[in-house]
């Protein structure tokens, strides 16, 4: 694998074989980035600076000028690689700022468009469930169950905020697990066992004769064992 984030050099196309698209874990976002994005401002109008912790942040991102830290504390290029202890920027040049990168923390999980609205979506076979159905929940007109515990719940079925009232006054607040937006969708998808639920759709498609089934259960199975080689 070619680390593209690593020192540059020129390469053959006889140095590989294919190349392979994919998200960046969690992980390996924080080890690429040089620090949090914290503020959605970018250029301070009084000092025209960037702003500590926003868009444009000298400390994340690198100077705004060839071998000088923010506040001027250190100038010039002996002073290379050194990290200002004033305003943390770090003296080098000002071409780092279009290599570097940071990164936002967020407050609550979101669906990533590509595994939402692709077609057929990836969370959808995933959860085998409706794009509809996905989208009322991400879009909170719509509770999902988690977790039916000893009710006639099933788990997966979509909820309003009417049927979910009933079924708290019927039950009780405590006797089943239901959410609301991607929270809820993240963690249905954490809780499939993917070896045993690729095992099953394997069974299922060497003995079903549904002509529906045996075109849309390979789908899934291809998902499922593409998660698995994925280690995500």
């Amino acid at each position: 694998m070619i680390n593209l984030f690593g020192p540059r050099k020129t390469q053959s196309v006889d140095d590989f074989d294919f190349v392979t698209i994919g998200l960046a874990s969690p992980e390996l976002i924080q080890k690429w980035s040089y620090g949090e994005v914290k503020k959605p401002e970018t250029i301070n109008y009084r000092t025209l600076k960037p702003e500590r912790d926003g868009l444009f942040c000298a400390k994340i991102f690198g100077p705004m000028k060839d071998y000088e830290c923010l506040c001027g504390k250190y100038k010039r290029m002996k002073h290379r690689g050194v990290v200002c202890e004033k305003c943390g920027v770090e003296v080098v040049t000002k071409s780092v700022r279009r290599e570097r990168m940071g990164h936002i923390e967020l407050a609550a999980p979101v669906a990533h468009i590509w595994f939402l609205k692709s077609l057929p979506s990836r969370i959808g076979l995933m959860l085998d469930i409706t794009l509809r159905e996905i989208e009322r929940v991400l879009h909170f007109d719509s509770y999902i169950v988690l977790d039916a515990g000893l009710t006639d719940l099933t788990e997966g079925a979509l909820l309003t905020d009417e049927e979910y009232d009933e079924a708290v006054k019927l039950y009780g607040a405590s006797a089943f697990e239901a959410k609301m937006g991607a929270e809820g969708i993240l963690q249905l998808i954490e809780d499939i066992d993917l070896e045993a639920e690729s095992a099953k759709l394997r069974s299922e498609i060497n003995e079903t004769n549904s002509d529906a089934k045996i075109k849309k259960l390979p789908k899934r199975l291809k998902v499922m064992e593409a998660f698995i080689k994925s280690d995500n």
